[in-house]
Parts: C-alpha cells; sequence; structure tokens
C-alpha cells in the first residue's frame, strides 16, 4: 500500500508536493543538489516542526488540534520526500554515504513523537490520525534506511517495477496497445530495421550462422 501511495505522491505536480515546505524552504533545497547535504536539509525541517509541536503540546490551547494535525502531516511529507530523494540517488548512481547519521537522527525525531503520542490529551481525536500516519512514515522511513545499500537498490528495483506495474493495470487498452507499439519501434530502431521486419541477412535461404573462423555449412540437399 505505501508504495502505491508513493508512487502517488511522485505522480503529483511540484507545487503540489511542496505544500508543505515554506518558500524559504523550497529555495533552501533549490540551492542544493548533492543527496547528503538535501537528506540534512529534510532532517532540519523535520526537527524544527517537532520542536513547534513540543510547543504547542505544552500548552492546551484552543483550536491547537488542527495546528497539531497540520504539522504532522508536514512531518510525515517530509520523510517521504526524503525517501523519494534516497531512491532517485540509487536510481542515478549518485554517490550515497552510508545513512548511519540520517537513522541516528530519525530515531531521535520517532522517540520525541512517541512521548507526544504516550499523552492522552482531551483533543486527541481530531489528530490521531496524523500522528499514526506519522509514526508508521517514519518507522518505515528508519527500516529502509537501515538496510545495506545494496539490498536498498534491490528495494528501490522492485518499487520500481511494482509502480511500472501499477501504471500499466490503470491504463485503458487503446494506451497500452500504443505503448506496446512504441516499444516495438524503439527496438524495431535497435535493430536498424522498420518496425514489423526481419533484421538483414546475408545468409541465403536454408543456411545458418556458422561459428567465428569457420565458414557456413551450406543447406542440405
Amino acid at each position: 500500500m505505501r508504495i502505491f501511495l508513493l508512487f502517488l505522491i511522485a505522480c503529483l505536480p511540484a507545487a503540489a508536493q511542496r505544500d508543505f515546505l515554506t518558500p524559504d524552504e523550497i529555495e533552501q533545497l533549490r540551492l542544493v543538489q548533492e543527496p547528503g547535504p538535501r537528506l540534512e536539509l529534510y532532517l532540519k525541517f523535520a526537527r524544527q516542526r517537532v520542536d513547534m509541536l513540543e510547543q504547542i503540546f505544552a500548552k492546551r490551547q484552543t483550536g491547537r488540534s488542527g495546528l497539531i494535525h497540520d504539522t504532522l502531516e508536514q512531518i510525515t511529507q517530509i520523510f517521504e520526500a526524503m525517501d523519494l530523494n534516497i531512491d532517485d540517488a540509487i536510481r542515478r548512481q549518485k554517490p550515497l554515504e552510508k545513512l548511519d547519521g540520517v537513522v541516528r537522527e530519525q530515531k531521535e525525531l520517532l522517540a520525541r513523537l512517541e512521548a507526544l503520542a504516550a499523552r492522552q490529551e482531551p483533543d486527541r481525536g481530531r489528530y490521531e490520525f496524523a500522528l499514526d500516519q506519522a509514526l508508521e512514515t517514519l518507522r518505515d522511513s528508519i527500516e529502509m534506511n537501515e538496510q545495506d545499500l545494496k539490498e536498498r537498490t534491490l528495494s528501490v528495483q522492485e518499487k520500481d517495477k511494482a509502480q511500472r506495474e501499477e501504471r500499466e493495470r490503470m491504463l485503458s487498452p487503446e494506451r497500452k496497445e500504443e505503448l506496446e507499439k512504441e516499444r516495438e519501434r524503439i527496438e524495431a530502431e535497435k535493430q536498424g530495421v522498420a518496425p514489423g521486419k526481419k533484421k538483414p541477412t546475408l545468409l541465403k535461404p536454408g543456411e545458418k550462422p556458422g561459428r567465428l573462423g569457420q565458414p557456413q555449412q551450406p543447406p542440405k540437399k
């Protein structure tokens, strides 16, 4: 299910994905393209929001549940964005250091969120679902980041395959037929022949290609 949710997130327009970040945070990310520094920025943004949550929980102000809910959703989206950035770095074979430092900080943030989740607040029902989502997303992210990079690469490949299958399942029969023709055209171009035609050969009818350095065998009469 989470793979499908990440697939939907990846398909959203950039503006829709960035609603959980402030204009200043978006600008900070724009200036940094390397995976490591980008992950550090995402962690900083998540840490700032957990700081804010702890301040909100310290005071029982009227109407705070909406702010708690929105902040938790932002935290969820930040960690989903981190996962997507890591997966993208793996796909592009960009240098990616061990994620031990990322995991360590994620576990610290998880402990702080779990402490907030343990509190029995009167308005809990208004933000409980968002809290559960944030905790689940963070735990899943930690589990993935604790993997060996080779294992993570295999996970990314499996995820990509699942996304492709999901996209194809959602396509109309007409669109599937168009894609199949496009695949045939691309494959034909690689072979240097027109779609639907066989690759040209110098062999006579019935002849089979011989081994390198050996004469071709004539057809049997």
